[in-house]
């Protein structure tokens, strides 16, 4: 019984996740393709960090902290479909990730020859956090370690908080092994330590700011469109990767969330119990290791 109630609620929580109603992402086939390994092994940090359920707080700490910096929101504002289609766009960013992470390197270079092509197409102009009109362009190499760093810091932080699973190698081993998922798309140099990574961090400080269209896309992430259940599960998850954020980028933002020691405790909780109902079967990394296995 037991097995059965998580395949179901294993099979219910994918379909959200990747927006089909069968519950096998459409990228599964690009997972599976091929004989040949990826950038990365099972044993190595990033397939680890990135198949915990600690994702589902880093990834909305992702796009809070990516919000800060007025060129990506425009980005964001401009060229995607966040508010007609948030699971659409959301399922898009998984599949990056997930192809990224798990699939063979041709399949890899697919799939960020298709991100690519979507980047070519985000251009336009902002006002920067000096008030100055700029030029943007989603394929700058600026802007591309942005968003990069700003990803792979959400996801390293909210790992390190709110998930009990070791990273293989420490911070400085996922740092130095991410950095080659975005080669593919046109960044080269990105940093491979943590004290680079925040040095990195540091020198787009100048560049953040909260504008009101920040503030727009701010609120539209805090309360997101979701069915009820997924809604509330949500709002948790929000708060818990709010609170991973640097002291300085919360007093930008200047959101009211409950206590640390309440909101830790409990995503921790959470993410244990979630994994607990949606069961050990696991379609995407079960597919990556018999495309491995057929390679050795």
């Amino acid at each position: 019984m037991i097995r059965y109630l998580q395949r179901v609620v294993g099979k219910r929580f994918r379909a959200l996740l990747c927006g089909d109603p069968s519950g096998d992402p459409p990228w599964l086939g690009a997972v599976a393709a091929g004989n040949g390994p990826g950038f990365f092994t099972p044993e190595e940090a990033p397939w680890i960090v990135h198949g915990d359920m600690a994702t589902l707080v880093g990834g909305v700490r992702a796009l809070l902290l990516q919000a800060l910096h007025p060129g990506s929101l425009a980005g964001v504002r401009n060229h995607s479909r966040y508010k007609k289609d948030p699971l659409g766009r959301l399922a898009g960013t998984i599949q990056w990730l997930t192809v990224t992470t798990f699939a063979a390197r041709e399949s890899i270079m697919r799939e960020a020859g298709r991100v690519r092509g979507m980047h070519g197409k985000v251009q336009g102009v902002y006002v920067d956090a000096q008030g100055n009109e700029q030029r943007y362009d989603a394929s700058d190499p600026h802007l591309l370690l942005w968003v990069h760093i700003a990803f792979m810091e959400s996801f390293l932080r909210c790992h390190q908080t709110y998930s009990s699973v070791a990273i293989p190698g420490g911070a400085d081993e996922y740092i130095r092994l991410w950095a080659r998922s975005v080669e593919p798309l046109g960044l080269q140099g990105a940093p491979t330590n943590e004290a680079d990574m925040l040095a990195a961090i540091g020198k787009f400080d100048a560049e953040l700011c909260v504008s009101e269209d920040t503030r727009e896309v701010l609120e539209w992430l805090r309360r997101p469109p979701l069915p009820f259940v997924a809604g509330v599960v949500y709002r948790l998850l929000y708060q818990a990767a709010y609170l991973t954020l640097p002291q300085q980028y919360q007093a930008m933002i200047g959101m009211r969330v409950l206590p640390r020691a309440i909101v830790v405790p409990l995503t921790v909780g959470f993410l244990k119990f979630l994994r607990f109902a949606v069961g050990p079967e696991n379609p995407i990394q079960d597919a990556a290791i018999a495309r491995l296995a057929r390679s050795v």
